[in-house]
């Protein structure tokens, strides 16, 4: 499941996490208001958009899978996110939701998926929609799940502290299965971290 927002040519590409990462981990948004922009991070993807570097959300989102929101649900929180960041002066290319479980729920959406992190399905999607170079490309996350699939396409991962990131690297980083490629406080320091090295 995709939602397109407008075109972009071949270009380097941050892939953003939702929910710990963009976001406020409230658990299932099960509705808008329950969306709320971390600090910084409407800041995070404005300078994204200045330099010129596809900004794009990668999403796990069981919950529809699992009957605790529907498709409109979901489709309202995303148009919510938009929203929110338009009126911070940002813009994303495109949300990439993967609403599968491997065991809960019913057919179409109980299923064994490509596009599940860790597995990198919404990764190649996008970059097949838009044209992006994985080789050039960051993905930021707040769990150790949002490495893998950096790792499996070529493209480099931050782990942000906010959401889980905290504790999952204080109390669980010897048992990551990828370390990342930096650690940064949030999102908008991971921006910054690889407009850096663009600049280097």
């Amino acid at each position: 499941m995709r939602l397109k927002l407008g075109g972009v040519g071949s270009r380097p590409a941050v892939f953003v996490d939702r929910d710990g990462t963009l976001t406020d981990e409230v658990g299932y948004v099960n509705h808008p208001s329950r969306l709320r922009l971390l600090p910084r991070s409407a800041e995070a993807i404005r300078r994204l958009n200045e330099a010129g570097i596809a900004a794009l959300v990668v999403t796990n989102q069981a919950g529809l899978a699992r009957g605790y929101f529907s498709e409109e649900v979901l489709a309202a929180v995303n148009a919510a996110l938009v929203a929110r960041l338009k009126d911070e002066g940002a813009y994303l290319d495109g949300i990439y939701v993967c609403p599968h479980h491997p065991t809960d729920g019913e057919p179409p959406y109980r299923a064994v998926c490509d596009c599940r992190k860790p597995k990198p399905g919404l990764l190649y999607r996008a970059a097949a929609d838009h044209g992006l170079d994985l080789s050039q490309a960051t993905l930021v996350g707040d769990r150790p799940s949002d490495l893998v699939p950096a790792r499996a396409v070529g493209a480099q991962s931050v782990l942000v502290l906010t959401g889980y990131g905290l504790g999952e690297w204080e109390y669980r980083r010897s048992t990551f299965p990828v370390r990342p490629d930096h650690v940064a406080a949030d999102l908008l320091e991971a921006v910054d971290w690889v407009l850096a090295r663009r600049s280097a």
